[in-house]
């Protein structure tokens, strides 16, 4: 069986994100958006806006600076590239991908919903009026339908309205689509046949298993090198459906199995894989991104524990709120808790700045690079500069590399 070293593993894994490549010497176009969804078939949605939403970072970090605008029409115009569905998480999805996501619907469609059961025997002709509403008037918030109800203001979940645990039930079901999202981060929903392309729309439904080879290729295609839970957790798919689909895909040669050394468990290599010898460049990667979303592969590929802090008290986080790792060739080496202050000092500030314990030998490469970076996101975010607070035993080395006029 072919054996790789963990830095080969590394590199593969990094190319097939995208990384390892030239940014655009100019203006970014819809093309190189494409590009980018191409390889990683999804951006997870996330209401944090701390510095910048989540969908928006992974572009950037792969492409430097580029219009928002963009993503924005790829997911909320047609003809859409992009659609809004549920992967590992509430994502904004490659549209060809609809078909295979049809065996998720069914099975969401057939899920218990306890809330949903008690609000449509008390208004059994809700989910009509509901649907005859997004018909007649979408795209339209839950907060657009019209609908008489009392509701608590003391429920400590979601609270959601009658009328969204209607809508939320019709998305889940494949009925309506997410035709954009408001300015509140509200979604707006309309009929999929207004949401989604027609020659996507008009394609036969997959069987399971062919969805399960279909959404399993792409994850392989996007990690370039995996074991079978990163394969199977990429889409978030369950059961031992998952791993049918990679013996079948095994068995077709788009997968090859491999080792890594140093690693106990079995790797399986994308059949189209580069395999890079250097992969140079740097990009600040958010908590959402697909490279770093499955937190055991990036403990085991880049040697570095990453979790989210967002729910941990203030005064028990480790590195901070929302912190970004920031990635040196093919290395982790640095991570940064990040907030755009728009309205206190017009910066970025950098709330707490962490040297990697493997780095420390490149520290002053690492806060030289790390300056320059933070300095072209303030600029892609348009505050005025970049401001690092004394926090993080990186704080010192990367003020100082940052130029005085921020």
């Amino acid at each position: 069986m072919p054996r790789l070293t963990l830095a080969q593993a590394r590199r593969i894994a990094l190319a097939a994100q995208g990384f390892g490549r030239p940014r655009p010497s100019g203006a970014v176009t819809m093309r190189h958006v494409q590009q980018v969804i191409d390889r990683v078939g999804q951006f997870q949605i996330d209401s944090v806006n701390v510095a910048v939403r989540a969908h928006y970072m992974p572009l950037f970090s792969r492409l430097g600076p580029y219009d928002r605008g963009l993503l924005d029409g790829a997911a909320g115009r047609g003809p859409r590239r992009l659609f809004e569905y549920w992967a590992h998480a509430a994502c904004l999805l490659d549209v060809r991908l609809q078909p295979a996501l049809r065996m998720a619907m069914r099975r969401r469609a057939d899920r218990e919903r306890t809330a949903l059961s008690r609000i449509l025997t008390a208004k059994p002709q809700l989910l009509d009026r509901v649907l005859d509403d997004v018909s007649g008037n979408g795209p339209l918030s839950a907060r657009q339908i019209e609908n008489d109800e009392v509701r608590s203001r003391v429920d400590w979940g979601w609270n959601w309205s009658e009328a969204k645990y209607v809508l939320e039930y019709l998305f889940d079901s494949g009925v309506v689509g997410v035709a954009r999202r408001n300015s509140a981060f509200e979604r707006l929903y309309d009929l999929n046949e207004r949401v989604l392309p027609g020659s996507v729309l008009g394609l036969p439904d997959p069987s399971d298993d062919e969805s399960y080879d279909t959404l399993v290729a792409r994850s392989a295609q996007a990690l370039g090198v995996a074991d079978a839970k990163a394969l199977v957790d990429y889409f978030y798919l369950k059961g031992p459906e998952g791993a049918a689909a990679i013996a079948r895909l095994a068995e077709r040669g788009d997968l090859e199995p491999v080792t890594v050394a140093g690693l106990p468990q079995q790797f399986w290599l994308h059949a189209a894989a580069k395999r890079p010898r250097a992969v140079p460049g740097q990009a600040l990667i958010a908590p959402f991104d697909t490279l770093v979303h499955h937190r055991p592969r990036v403990l085991q590929l880049f040697d570095v524990h990453y979790r989210i802090e967002i729910y941990t008290p203030a005064a028990k986080r480790t590195y901070g709120y929302y912190v970004y790792l920031f990635l040196a060739d093919d290395q982790i080496v640095a991570r940064v808790d990040l907030k755009a202050d728009r309205v206190g000092s017009d910066a970025l500030l950098v709330q707490s700045a962490w040297l990697e314990p493997h780095a420390e030998s490149r520290r002053a490469e690492v806060a030289a690079r790390l300056a320059d970076e933070l300095a072209l996101m303030a600029n892609w975010l348009e505050v005025s500069g970049v401001q690092v607070l004394p926090k993080g035993n990186l704080a010192g080395d990367l003020a100082a590399a940052i130029p005085p006029d921020g």
